[in-house]
């Protein structure tokens, strides 16, 4: 699977890119939340005060899970010397349970399986996608070349028409 930047610049562009998506979600979440709490006449007020107050938190844990994520990811292509729908499950394991090993062992195993089972859903959900679009390609390509095939047997048959005219004539 193809990435679009190597490995050092990946992992930079995704603690800014998770860092960008917790944010503006904490915004939207953070808002409405606010506001709910917030007496009847000062709501607008009160989404805007959870929302600055809350908002940079969630988006530095979404930095914190993408950037271990882009690291481990990285650090599995480096040791396996391939880069393949492996490494984002291993790496969505290991990030799972890091994250959650201040809480106790049990608990961290746990969040390393459920980070490894989600990962590895998206993963075979990118496959499959690849795989149908691939198919899709293929069909296609296989009908444009039928049709190019029945071009040219109508152009070939025109041209046999056009010289038995010829003939017929001289």
């Amino acid at each position: 699977m193809a990435r679009e930047q190597p490995c050092p610049y990946r992992i930079v562009d995704d603690f800014g890119g998770a860092f960008a998506m917790g944010c503006f979600a904490g915004c939207i979440f953070y808002f409405f939340r606010g506001m709910y709490f917030s007496p009847k006449n000062e709501r607008f007020y009160g989404g805007i005060q959870l929302l600055k107050r809350r908002s940079p938190v969630l988006g530095g844990s979404f930095a914190l899970w993408g950037g271990l994520f882009s690291m481990t990811d990285c650090a599995l292509i480096h040791l396996r010397q391939k880069e393949d729908w492996i490494n984002p499950v291993l790496a969505g394991t290991f990030t799972g349970g890091f994250l959650a090993v201040r809480a106790g062992w049990r608990i961290a195993a746990r969040n390393a399986i459920f980070g490894g089972l989600i990962l590895g859903m998206i993963q075979l959900v990118e496959v499959y996608m690849i795989k149908s679009q691939m198919k899709r390609e293929m069909q296609m390509q296989q009908e444009m070349k039928q049709q190019q095939l029945e071009m040219l047997n109508d152009q070939l048959a025109q041209q046999q028409r056009n010289q038995g005219r010829v003939r017929g004539r001289g």
